[in-house]
Formats: C-alpha cells, structure tokens, sequence
C-alpha cells in the first residue's frame, strides 16, 4: 500500500539553480497588450447606471479572459497564471490594489491601469 501512495505523488517541480534553467515570462510584451487592450476595450465607455453593472462584469471577464490567453500564448508552459481584474468608478478618490507572489526567481509580474474621465 505504501508504493500506491507513492506512486500518486506529484513529480518534484525545479528550482532556482537546477540543471536545467526555467524559462522567463516577458512581463514587458503581455503589458503592451494589456495597455492596448484597455484601451480598445474602455477609451469610450462610460460608467454604467446602477441597474446596467452587468456590463462592468462583463468587461472584467472579457479583459480577464483575453489577458489569460495572451499570457498562455506569450509562454505555454512552465507557468500558472493567475489575472486579476478590477473596474471601479472614478469619482476623485484614489486607490489600488496589487498582488504580487514570486514562488521562483524567473517569475514575473504584469500590472497595468487605465484611467478615463468617462469611467
């Protein structure tokens, strides 16, 4: 039974410093996008009423989803993604929210914000 068990275990993930290098995400190229996408997506959108926030839903997925694929295309493997979108209103009050996690030495980082007078 103690082979079973063994046998189920997920394979030993390389770290900083083995044989065999892990390849780099370029953070740099998937920000590009994402500023392109941001503003292609919002340039001329307004901030919904109260009753229409199934739009800003729907931009947060359709952002979401597009930056995920670009990531996965930019570097398949060798990576998990996590994307985090946020939209808020801008009613003159400041504010941000970062995550940053580094498991690795070649992980990476893209943030990027849009501002719009509109929204």
């Amino acid at each position: 039974m103690a082979t079973m068990a063994s046998g189920l275990r997920s394979p030993p993930t390389p770290r900083s410093g083995a044989t065999s290098p892990r390849p780099t995400f370029d953070a740099e190229l998937l920000k590009a996008y994402m500023k392109k996408l941001l503003q292609s997506t919002l340039q001329n959108s307004t901030w919904p009423e109260q009753k229409d926030h199934d739009r800003v839903k729907a931009w947060n997925k359709e952002i979401g989803e597009r930056v995920k694929e670009r990531a996965v295309e930019i570097q398949p493997r060798g990576f998990k993604y996590i994307v985090m979108t946020q939209l808020h209103e801008n009613l003159g009050q400041g504010g941000r929210a970062d995550m940053v996690c580094h498991w690795e030495d070649s992980d990476a980082v893209a943030r990027e914000m849009f501002v719009n007078v509109r929204l």
